[in-house]
């Protein structure tokens, strides 16, 4: 068996708040906006600070909270779609960083909104598998580094976080079984089209899509439509797929915590399934949309605050770019 043992996160220092954006847009009603997509402010990664820095300071504050010795790691692994670099692998660097063994394996992958369940589903294989003990999962984005300054839609969404998790052979929540899925016909809805070897040179190429929104080539767009729909029709199937291969009916979840993309996103999917708002968790006002880090930070905090306690099963859920999705059961 396979254990979430420890939990922590880091946000960066600046703080961007809807009064702040409304500066830049006069048009754009805060509290509007904040009543819609629940979030009020959310932290930008500085100029000078990378996903692998902000990994790094999640993961120094989970050794200095949990109490975990950084010797007793087997393996650590980065998710992230802002890596530092091309090459190396941004998780080889943190090895060394981090201070951490040398006889340990390291990698990234590049993965968004569902990323940290899959990076627990490679951890519990590597833990029950026998070649691993204590696994550092870290999720890290500076996507505010890839949102062009005159997207008042993506700047009210989207913050930069990082978090730490350390997946083990004992601890505080049971991982169950996994269920995956992808619908890649649908990867430019979600997409940053220039810059990698497909198209390494940056077009400056704008055109306006059929929500009337510019998408700028160069930057991060979103097709929230295409997103939305694909998360209404994806997720109440993901839901009922993770209660079946954990052999659990609803009336057993004590609590579902999904990927924190909006406050509208997550209540429309809360009625569709038919979840009372006592066991759906939705909590974003003062980070964001953090991609893969929301569930991390998000569970975190259910610990903290005794949202969630010993005894309870909780469904985990995340889903987005690629597209992509992912669930499983923690049993606390």
């Amino acid at each position: 068996m396979s254990y979430i043992k420890a939990l922590s996160y880091y946000l960066p220092e600046a703080i961007v708040t809807n009064a702040d954006l409304h500066q830049e847009f006069p048009e754009w009603d805060p509290e509007k906006i904040a009543k819609k997509i629940g979030i009020n402010s959310r932290h930008l990664a500085a100029k000078d600070e990378t996903a692998g820095d902000m990994a790094y300071k999640a993961a120094e504050r989970l050794f200095a909270e949990s109490g975990i010795k950084r010797e007793d790691i087997d393996f650590v692994m980065l998710c992230t779609q802002s890596p530092d670099y091309f090459l190396p692998s941004t998780a080889c660097v943190l090895q060394h960083r981090l201070g951490l063994r040398t006889d340990i394996g390291a990698f990234d992958f590049n993965l968004g909104c569902s990323g940290f369940v899959y990076g627990m589903s490679i951890a519990k294989g590597l833990i029950e598998s026998g070649q691993a003990k204590n696994v550092l999962l870290l999720t890290s984005e500076t996507y505010n580094k890839y949102i062009h300054p005159s997207d008042k839609s993506n700047r009210a969404i989207f913050g930069d976080a990082a978090a730490a998790c350390v997946v083990s052979d004992t601890g505080v929540a049971e991982i169950g079984g996994f269920v995956f899925g992808t619908d890649g016909k649908g990867a430019e809805n979600l997409i940053v089209k220039t810059g990698a070897s497909k198209h390494p040179e940056k077009s400056g190429v704008e055109t306006v899509d059929e929500e009337e929104h510019v998408w700028h080539e160069d930057y991060l767009y979103m097709n929230g439509g295409a997103i939305f729909n694909f998360t209404l029709e994806a997720v109440p199937q993901l839901r009922q797929q993770v209660l079946e291969k954990n052999q659990l009916a609803d009336s057993d979840i004590s609590l579902y915590v999904m990927h924190q993309a909006n406050k509208y996103m997550l209540n429309t999917l809360r009625k569709i399934m038919g979840i009372d708002k006592d066991r759906f968790y939705i909590q974003m006002e003062s980070v964001g949309n953090t991609v893969s880090s929301t569930l991390p930070i998000a569970l975190k905090e259910c610990i903290d605050k005794g949202t969630v306690k010993q005894g309870d099963t909780v469904m985990i859920a995340g889903f987005g770019v690629g597209l992509s999705y992912a669930g499983t059961i923690l049993k606390f």
